[in-house]
């Protein structure tokens, strides 16, 4: 009743519609038809139909709503109610931001009772807030278009083939990083969208698709695709644009009814000659017949550069427009490059002992890296980065950092939206390296000796004033301005009662002090006006540049009051904050507070598959995130209740360590002392998924562990106090979760040979004059590998997430290790002419030059072999060249 209640006062609120919006004229419901997306009061209108015409309503079968309305979630309530409803459509995008972008709905999730909806064919939900597909779309029995694109959706649910019936998926613009096995059971698809997406891999699965006539996944993340793509007989198009490919099966070719393949901008160097005769397939942007550039590491750390991918581009005088897989956006006018020339990117995971924030800075991407360093375009080049939206918007703004070799700056940036991501747009004319930080808002201008004014765009209350004969030169004065929220002063101050203004921090480019005093006005601290001022309660604090140390200068200076305004001289600059209080020792309560202001409250998560319980997720998560992350996560994990709360600094070190009979693999690059290393950034995801095992034979019972966290190395320039508390064992625990391995079941026919059940695909690695290695070459290097295999796969360049997931599929036999780790290699390369070269150059790096002499002793008999088929034909050299000297007489 309470509910109905509500609707009646909101359907009589908008009898006018809002904001100022008159009401709907005429009829609104044509037939079976209901379009109401289009108006600004849609909702309010339809809930006025429902009540006025009940009967006409539940018979509609197309309705149109917009999720931008906000009276969307109360009329979600009533459409179940709509049972012969064939069409839906609770699309975003109706309203445009201050940039002219389409903003998204509010749509998060849908109610259980959706599922009612049996005749429901067509269901469009894009542009909204989806993290997670809600569940009762899987109840939908006659489902046979969804769309769901421009959300945030970071997977499909494992069950997502139940909707027999679809013949049409479109998740454009999500978050995906993989897809359910169950995907495959979509046997009526005719179209699949997946286009930029974070996909890094597909499941073979996906070739089950039989219908399947149209294939989009360009914009994504893939290194490879299945060779099952093959079985797609009724593939009639597919969009492979912009990822990472470096390889194509051959076997595309065949597809009897392809009419487009697009592989544009991937990296591909060799591609099939069967693909390459295609008239329909579109190559461009592929750095096709090139050699591989070796990769240098630069400033970063070697275990940035094993988690990175570097991808490469061509640039000409002609100019043009680029875009990566991850969104980043390039644009070179004409003229910008005077040669042809190639460009290099690739983006590291930020070390903190090389990206140095600020007091206050928050990291918003990671670090993009372009090459070449040296070149200076003759023309500005466009960068569009995107990146994570802050929490804080009004004091703070969004630049793009970049380094210069030496150190770090700040560039002149706007922040737009492209595509539905937000970007941050800035111009360059060299190559270095660049990241996204949200600073405290920067006010700056240039002081002449004539003098001048700035005031704060965060505060207007917050001025400088420069008088006349301030400096001979003109230099450059900035200032930022920290609002300080009364909660953070009443948690460290309980019932002193302080009150404090916002902190002043003034800097400029000279280090010769004002040639006259400059006069600082700040406000009065909240509540306090000139009217109930206590004179003897207003204290003034200087800072040093870091923040670490605060002085009480109140006896130093002349304070002048106004009404609502305090005003003092200065000759140079620091941070200034003004106190109000009855403490005569104010100092070391401000250093309480500032400590305070760059704290994070974070939580602790650690999941393990229902499918797979060895692979376990581990977050560190802020505080105001913990439930959303786990709403998005339960339908694929389960586990223990987040830690307790705890609290740290950005750009923190931090160490995930498995105990109490669980083990890592502690050969990983993230890996110090057998301790996961993390960093925590509260913008960006600090989580790793990784697999986990037990010495503790579970056949005959389950390991009952742990995993805790640690404190990694203090940051630096943190205040004393914060790090005096962190010294010591003790104080460097953070949490304890329990991780439940359970025990294995008794597998059918056990241990029927090292080899059962692995298949080999037929193989011949190189050529006809070098040597072949085949299937049977692969097999007897297999034997002699051993325990160095994981080391060898790096080298030869698989990803340490294949190394990982050959590992973990394979985990009771070394055999099936090395041959997966070989064959997966194999594969890949299998139309590289010199990849027999690149495996004895991995086996001389790994240490294993006697399995490095005897790939070559192989290559060298093939060669033998080729040459005496040569000369049992007559073709050897010496006749070859008899019969050119025959030809020319």
């Amino acid at each position: 009743m309470q509910k109905m209640a509500e609707r009646l006062s909101l359907w009589g609120k908008c009898g006018e519609g809002t904001s100022g919006a008159p009401a709907l004229a005429g009829p609104c419901l044509a037939g079976n038809r209901l379009n109401l997306d289009v108006y600004p009061d849609g909702c309010c209108h339809f809930l006025r139909l429902l009540k006025q015409q009940r009967e006409e309503v539940v018979q509609v079968e197309f309705l149109r709503l917009s999720s931008n309305d906000c009276l969307i979630d109360t009329t979600l309530d009533s459409l179940p109610h709509l049972e012969h409803l064939k069409s839906l459509v609770l699309k975003g995008g109706h309203v445009r931001d201050k940039f002219g972008s389409c903003q998204r709905g509010s749509l998060t999730s849908l109610p259980q009772d959706f599922g009612n909806l049996k005749c429901l064919t067509h269901l469009d939900l894009s542009f909204n807030r989806l993290s997670t597909l809600p569940s009762c779309i899987l109840h939908l029995p006659s489902l046979r278009v969804l769309l769901v694109s421009h959300n945030s959706l970071v997977a499909l649910p494992e069950d997502f083939g139940c909707l027999s019936k679809l013949t049409f998926f479109s998740a454009m613009k999500n978050q995906l990083t993989d897809l359910p096995q169950s995907i495959g059971e979509l046997s009526m698809l005719h179209t699949l969208d997946l286009s930029e997406n974070l996909l890094q891999l597909l499941p073979e699965e996906i070739g089950n698709l039989h219908n399947c006539k149209e294939l989009i996944l360009s914009g994504n993340c893939l290194s490879s695709i299945p060779d099952s793509l093959a079985n797609l007989k009724s593939l009639r198009e597919l969009h492979l644009h912009s990822n990472f490919l470096v390889t194509v099966p051959a076997s595309l070719a065949s597809l009897p009814n392809l009419s487009r393949l697009d592989l544009q901008n991937n990296c591909l160097r060799v591609v099939p000659a069967e693909i390459q005769a295609l008239p329909f397939v579109d190559l461009h942007g592929n750095p096709l017949g090139e050699t591989e550039p070796s990769l240098q590491a630069g400033n970063c750390k070697a275990s940035a550069a094993v988690c990175s991918a570097q991808l490469s581009f061509p640039v000409t005088s002609e100019g043009c427009e680029v875009v990566l897989p991850y969104g980043i956006h390039f644009c070179f006018p004409p003229g910008a490059a005077s040669d042809p020339l190639r460009i290099s990117f690739r983006l590291l995971e930020p070390d903190p002992q090389w990206v140095k924030l600020r007091h206050h800075d928050v990291l918003l991407s990671r670090v993009l890296e372009l090459r070449p360093h040296g070149i200076k375009f003759q023309q500005e080049v466009q960068i569009w980065m995107p990146f994570v939206p802050p929490q804080i918007l009004h004091q703070n703004e969004v630049v793009v950092r970049t380094f210069s070799g030496q150190s770090w700056s700040d560039l002149r940036t706007r922040v737009e939206q492209k595509r539905g991501l937000m970007m941050a747009h800035c111009s360059v004319l060299h190559f270095s390296w660049f990241l996204v930080v949200s600073r405290l808002v920067q006010d700056e201008c240039k002081v002449p000796a004539e003098g001048t004014l700035l005031f704060s765009s965060v505060d207007p209350n917050i001025k400088v004033i420069f008088p006349p004969g301030v400096t001979k030169e003109p230099r450059s004065v900035k200032m930022q301005v920290l609002q300080v929220p009364a909660k953070e002063i009443d948690k460290i101050t309980a019932s002193a009662g302080c009150r404090a203004s916002p902190l002043l921090c003034l800097s400029q480019d000279s280090l010769v002090d004002f040639l006259n005093p400059v006069t600082i006005q700040l406000p009065l601290p909240p509540g306090i006006t000139g009217l109930n001022l206590d004179q003897l309660r207003l204290r003034l604090l200087h800072g040093d540049p870091e923040g670490q140390t605060w002085h009480d200068i109140t006896s130093q200076v002349v304070l002048k009051f106004t009404h609502i305004y305090v005003m003092f001289e200065v000759t140079h600059f620091s941070w200034y904050w003004l106190w109000y209080t009855t403490k005569t020792y104010i100092e070391g309560i401000a250093k309480k507070v500032y400590e305070r202001l760059r704290l994070y409250q974070v939580n602790f998560i650690a999941l393990q598959r229902k499918k797979d319980p060895e692979q376990v997720l581990l977050q560190c998560v802020p505080k105001h995130k913990v439930d959303p992350v786990l709403e998005r996560l339960q339908n694929r994990y389960q586990g223990p209740e987040p830690s307790d709360m705890v609290e740290m600094f950005e750009g923190e070190q931090f160490f995930a360590a498995f105990e109490r009979g669980i083990s890592i693999d502690m050969d990983r690059p993230d890996c110090v002392d057998g301790r996961l290393s993390f960093i925590f950034y509260s913008h960006l995801k600090n989580m790793k998924e990784v697999y986990v095992t037990s010495p503790v034979d579970r056949k005959g019972q389950a390991v009952k562990g742990q995993v805790s966290f640690y404190r990694g190395a203090v940051p630096e320039n943190i205040p004393e106090d914060a790090s005096r508390r962190r010294k010591g064992a003790d104080s460097l625990w953070l949490a304890t979760l329990p991780i439940k391995l359970p025990q294995l079941k008794p597998r059918c026919n056990e241990n029927p040979g090292p080899l059962c059940g692995f298949s080999f695909p037929p193989l011949n690695l190189g050529n006809a004059e070098t040597g072949y290695l085949t299937q049977a070459n692969l097999l007897s290097i297999a034997r002699r590998v051993g325990s160095d295999w994981q080391t060898i796969g790096l080298n030869l360049g698989l990803t340490y997430q294949q190394i990982e997931r050959i590992g973990h599929n394979n985990r009771d036999d070394l055999d099936k290790q090395i041959l997966g780790m070989l064959f997966s290699w194999a594969q890949q390369n299998s139309e590289d002419p010199d990849c027999v070269s690149k495996l004895i150059r991995a086996m001389k790096e790994s240490g294993r030059q006697d399995i490095a002499d005897e790939v070559e002793t192989i290559i060298d008999l093939g060669r033998q072999k080729y040459s005496e088929s040569i000369r049992r034909v007559g073709l050897e050299p010496e006749s070859s060249r008899e019969d050119s000297a025959i030809a020319t007489m």
